[in-house]
């Protein structure tokens, strides 16, 4: 009876689901690699609740601000602690390459490498125009925005039908209770889909070993050893910090979300726990207000993983092909760094995409570099969606008590208790409902 308890978790299902993708990864590589459709379509089931979820969450939040006019500095606020994470993050990524040095000793040839590697994810790459930039979060039609599943035109739609709302007081009413209640029909749903996570993992994880195994690890170990060690220390030492400052414990906060982490983990993906995120931290006590707005619009400006990634994949491209970058060079390339891991936001493979659009603006630097670590990106995709999830839960409870959004007493006792919930509550939790 105890194994069954234990085996009812669904974070115990996802790690079966990950030991036995490995161990089909290595011992079957072929028929690891042909399961790829399996970790695919989670994320593809996940990801086609995503936009009216966040469109529900966000209209919701914001009727049930009593003072909708915190609406503008909260979202500046949340703006500016994520840019400021941002920039410890490239930080960090440049002190782990320049200290380990990874690529140096390499001695590659640029006109040896292989440009149709980067050439296929050129035409993802945003505009580096900031006008363009903005102009493409207005979507075409009001159906285009959540047809083309991109998070920040469903949050500038949602906004503006959330003060719609508010302005119509209560002739708006009945549409008002029609959007809550497809809120809940939409997190019921997720719940069916969370129960197939475990399948999910298992594919994604029997393709990465069996499609790269560990030869195309090789020399290239020391930097993903680099990237792991970075994103660690910025968790620990950055958002240690923030937790401390916020007035909780971070260690009890990463055991809270064990579940969601170990999905984001096996599927390199963050998108598949958002809306059990947006439960959570409700539930931990952030008001739904600001958690329908600092979360969303984190999973856009808030890739503090891709971020780490960035410097430290162009730098180890600079240290193999024996390209001396001066100072100036590396500032204008962080600077750089700044839109790229914002722009390449919800487009698939974002960090490779955000790669390949620094590189293409960093004349010293050969795009064709990126061929170097295409075999290991699988490698390090899993700690960049891991490091920006997190980063976003912690910023999330910060935002939250800045905003006085946040009770703590409810958090403290949510965080001590680890999660510790009665039969009629996990039913709630795993379908993704928050329990009042």
């Amino acid at each position: 009876m105890k194994i069954k308890s234990i085996l009812g978790h669904l974070y115990v299902q996802v790690l079966i689901g990950v030991a036995l993708g490995v161990l089909v990864g290595a011992f079957w590589p072929n028929l690891g690699a042909s399961l790829q459709p399996l970790g695919d379509g989670f994320i593809k089931l996940v990801k086609f609740l995503i936009a009216p979820i966040v469109f529900c969450t966000i209209v919701s939040g914001i009727t049930s601000l009593t003072d909708t006019k915190k609406i503008g500095p909260t979202l500046l606020r949340s703006l500016g602690l994520f840019y400021a994470l941002t920039v410890l993050a490239l930080a960090l990524g440049l002190a782990a390459v320049l200290l380990l040095q990874p690529g140096v000793g390499m001695h590659i040839d640029p006109a040896h490498l292989n440009g149709s590697v980067a050439s296929k994810y050129t035409s993802q790459l945003p505009s580096n125009n900031p006008a363009d930039f903005l102009l493409n979060i207005i979507p075409a039609t009001l159906v285009g925005a959540f047809a083309n599943g991109e998070v920040l035109p469903v949050l500038l739609v949602a906004v503006l039908c959330g003060f719609a709302f508010t302005k119509l007081g209560a002739h708006g009413r009945f549409a008002l209770d029609v959007v809550n209640s497809f809120n809940k029909v939409l997190f019921v749903v997720f719940g069916y889909i969370m129960k197939v996570a475990p399948i999910g993992a298992f594919g994604a994880m029997a393709f990465t070993v069996g499609k790269y195994g560990a030869r195309s690890i090789g020399n290239l170990g020391m930097l993903i050893l680099a990237f792991y060690a970075a994103c660690i220390l910025f968790v620990v030492i950055g958002l240690g910090i923030l937790s401390k400052i916020t007035g909780f414990s971070l260690w009890r906060l990463l055991r809270y979300f064990k579940d969601e982490f170990l999905i984001v983990l096996a599927t390199s993906s963050s998108e598949p726990v958002l809306p059990r995120l947006l439960s959570k931290l409700e539930r931990i006590g952030c008001q739904r207000g600001i958690v329908g707005l600092v979360v969303p619009t984190g999973y856009s400006f808030n890739l503090t993983g891709t971020a780490i990634y960035l410097t430290l994949a162009s730098m180890f491209i600079a240290q193999a092909c024996d390209i001396h970058l001066g100072w100036g060079q590396i500032l204008l390339m962080l600077g750089m760094m700044l839109l790229t891991s914002k722009g390449a936001a919800g487009v698939t493979g974002s960090g490779f995409v955000a790669l390949v659009a620094t590189l293409t603006v960093m004349p010293t630097l050969p795009v064709a570099g990126v061929a170097l670590i295409v075999g290991i990106d699988r490698f390090m995709s899993e700690a960049r969606a891991l490091t920006s999830t997190i980063c976003n839960i912690v910023s999330c409870i910060a935002v939250a008590r800045w905003e006085k959004a946040l009770d703590m007493d409810v958090l403290q006792a949510e965080l001590s208790a680890g999660f510790v919930a009665t039969e009629t509550e996990k039913h709630a939790l795993a379908a993704a409902i928050p329990v009042h």
